[in-house]
Parts: structure tokens; C-alpha cells; sequence
């Protein structure tokens, strides 16, 4: 009888182990799914960065496209460029003083000025994102909805800052944007007592435009990837879509 109890406790006990050792393939085997999934559906570490090249591409056309046409700052309270903000003191004085409508019309300017900057961002843009390795691509396919752009703006900032930076300058020219600059603050610092100023136009525009077209970008990146209208093309359905 004791034989017979021992032995039934080592075949449960091998079923026990079997079993388990089932589950464990198993468990494995749907892991190893997910992240393939996780990777582009099965595809290649090549064919998941070169989707991710597509996306930024496609993505940082559309968002070119949407911040340069007539408006696209001015009108989009999301990246709409406000008065320099360490020159606030110089806006509320000049409304004060009765130079609301010069005010507007500055700000205005500044607006047009990306706009026709942004004009020109998305073969820059373009060129940055042909550095993108396959470390990068698959970090990016596994982050979050703006990983894509947060990769690029990290990595491209001070050079998209450089070559902008002249782009901006004709912007600037091709609006006469100091023509409605110059008044205001001339007559802010004519005001006695006050701390004289007088900030880095070409720079604040710079940036202003930098930033309102990676928002943007960020905003065309989450669609791509949630939206399977906006996965224009096979390889992003794939890559995206999981088709």
C-alpha cells in the first residue's frame, strides 16, 4: 500500500512538472509574440526604421505644411507666437500708452514670419531624420505617441536651431518685421524711469517656430500611430496597424 501511495505521488508529481512546464512554453511563446508584435508585426529591425523614417517624413511634411500656409501660427492658438514674454512689461506700457494697434500688429508680423520660415523646414528636417539607426527605430516603435519626435528634437535641435536661424532672418526681412518692432519698443524706452529693452527678435522667432512646428509634428506622429487613416502607405499599416 505505501508503494502504491508513492508512486501515484511521483506521477502526479511528473504531470504537475509537465504541466508546468507547458504553461512555461506557453507563457514564453505568447511574450515572444507580444514583442514581435511590439517590433512591426514581425518585421525586420531594417523595414521597422525605415517605417519610422516614412512616418517622419510624411509627418513633418503635413506639420510643415499646416504651420506655413497663411495662419497656420496666427490662427492656431496651440503654437500661435505671443508677445516676447520677457518683454511683457514693454506690451502692457505700450497698450497703455495708446500703441494697442501697433502691439497687434507686431505680434501679427512675428506669426507671418514662421510661417514663412516654416516654408523651408521639411527638407531639413528630412536630412535629420535619415541619421536615425536601428537602436533608435526600435526604441521609438516601443516609447510613446511623440516618441518619434522627441527623438528628433532631441537630436536635431541645435542644428535645426543653425539653419533656421538665417531662415528666420529673411523671414523676418520679407515682413518688415522691425518696422512694427521699432516703434513700440522706442517708445517704451523713451518712458522715464523705465529699464530699457529690447530682445533678441531673429532668436525668440527661432525658437517660437522650432517649437510650434515639433507640437505639431508630435500631433501628426500620434495619429500615424493610432488613426489606420492616417497610415497612408502598406509599410506603415504594417508597421503601425500590425497588418
Amino acid at each position: 500500500m505505501k508503494r502504491l501511495v508513492l508512486f501515484f505521488a511521483a506521477a502526479l508529481a511528473f504531470q504537475t512538472s509537465q504541466a508546468q512546464n507547458l504553461l512555461d512554453r506557453a507563457t514564453n511563446a505568447i511574450n515572444t509574440g507580444a514583442a514581435a508584435a511590439t517590433q512591426g508585426n514581425g518585421l525586420s529591425n531594417d523595414e521597422v526604421v525605415k517605417g519610422l523614417r516614412e512616418a517622419l517624413t510624411i509627418g513633418s511634411g503635413n506639420a510643415s505644411g499646416s504651420a506655413s500656409k497663411r495662419d497656420g501660427f496666427l490662427k492656431n492658438n496651440l503654437i500661435k507666437i505671443p508677445f516676447p514674454k520677457e518683454a511683457k512689461v514693454v506690451e502692457t506700457k505700450a497698450r497703455q500708452i495708446g500703441m494697442g494697434s501697433q502691439v497687434d500688429r507686431f505680434v501679427t508680423t512675428m506669426n507671418r514670419a514662421a510661417e514663412e520660415a516654416s516654408k523651408e523646414a521639411t527638407p531639413v528636417f528630412v536630412n535629420a531624420i535619415k541619421t536615425m539607426t536601428i537602436t533608435d527605430g526600435i526604441s521609438i516603435l516601443r516609447g510613446g505617441d511623440n516618441a518619434a519626435t522627441t527623438y528628433l528634437k532631441g537630436r536635431t535641435t541645435a542644428e535645426l536651431t543653425n539653419k533656421f536661424s538665417p531662415i528666420v532672418k529673411k523671414a523676418i526681412n520679407k515682413v518688415e518685421l522691425t518696422k512694427y518692432w521699432k516703434p513700440i519698443i522706442n517708445g517704451y524706452n523713451k518712458i522715464p524711469g523705465v529699464k530699457k529693452q529690447n530682445p533678441d527678435l531673429d532668436r525668440y522667432v527661432t525658437e517660437k517656430t522650432l517649437e510650434g512646428l515639433f507640437t505639431l509634428l508630435g500631433q501628426e506622429e500620434a495619429k500615424i500611430r493610432k488613426d489606420p487613416v492616417a497610415q497612408v502607405t502598406n509599410l506603415l499599416r504594417r508597421v503601425f496597424g500590425g497588418k
